[in-house]
């Protein structure tokens, strides 16, 4: 480890992800989602995140997948609520107080279609609302030291989030390049058991002035060591911003 001189590092993030100013005017974030992995075939749920269109909205802690678990039918995600609905709104399964309803980790576990929904709905929102959501009233972030991945320097930010945002945990650690851009995440997911993991992020692009990573994989960690295959790959694509007039 050692230290790198330079601006702010959660400014430079969000200037290198597009600019506060221009996150503030953001209002839903779009894109066709593609979630797979082995971690998704040992819960049950293989396919359930495969090719569905995802909607969040950026200023609430909302997501809405469309032709979850079936054609014509949505998930609804919010942190104290998940539904599964039809294209009327009629509402056919719901679940509330949903982050307390996981099974215990163990080799038998399985989810049903709303523990999914949970975890792909705040995961969804935090993940397409990054950096944005590191400026929310209660997150806390602090610089550490430099890291070195692959003979390429990394800056980390340390990240508290307050209980009323949903995420994988409540500390995290980011990593960026010099240009602030997010290369990894670290984290150990309550709803899995808390066990950590490498979350890292590539295939960025450019939408309406803002910065998305495209392509995301996850590696477990054991013994302080990655594992060498991903567990849950997460690809976005057709990602579109509506803004506030």
């Amino acid at each position: 480890m050692y230290r790198i001189q330079g601006p702010g590092l959660l400014d430079l993030v969000l200037e290198a992800h597009g600019g506060i100013e221009r996150w503030n005017k953001a209002k839903t974030i779009r894109a066709r989602l593609d979630m797979s992995g082995p971690a998704w075939t040992a819960l049950g749920q293989e396919k359930i995140f495969a090719g569905l269109d995802v909607a969040v909205e950026v200023h609430e802690q909302r997501t809405v997948f469309t032709g979850f678990t079936g054609p014509g039918l949505r998930g609804v995600y919010t942190p104290d609520r998940v539904a599964i609905e039809d294209r009327h709104g009629t509402v056919l399964q719901e679940r509330h107080a949903p982050r307390e309803a996981y099974p215990a980790r163990d080799g038998d576990a399985r989810w049903d279609p709303l523990h999914a929904l949970y975890f792909g709905g705040y995961g969804m929102w935090n993940y397409l609302t990054a950096p944005y959501l590191l400026t929310l009233p209660g997150v806390r972030t602090e610089e550490l030291e430099a890291w070195q991945t692959d003979g390429e320097p990394r800056r980390r930010l340390r990240v508290t989030f307050p209980p009323h945002l949903a995420t994988h945990s409540t500390e995290q650690t980011f990593y960026y390049d010099e240009s602030g851009v997010q290369r990894r995440l670290d984290y150990a997911p309550y709803v899995m058991g808390g066990r950590p993991a490498e979350h890292h992020t590539e295939a960025h692009r450019a939408v309406s002035g803002l910065l998305f990573p495209t392509h995301r994989y996850v590696l477990p960690v054991q013994d302080g060591r990655p594992g060498p295959t991903p567990i849950i790959i997460v690809d976005f694509s057709d990602i579109t911003v509506d803004f506030a007039n």
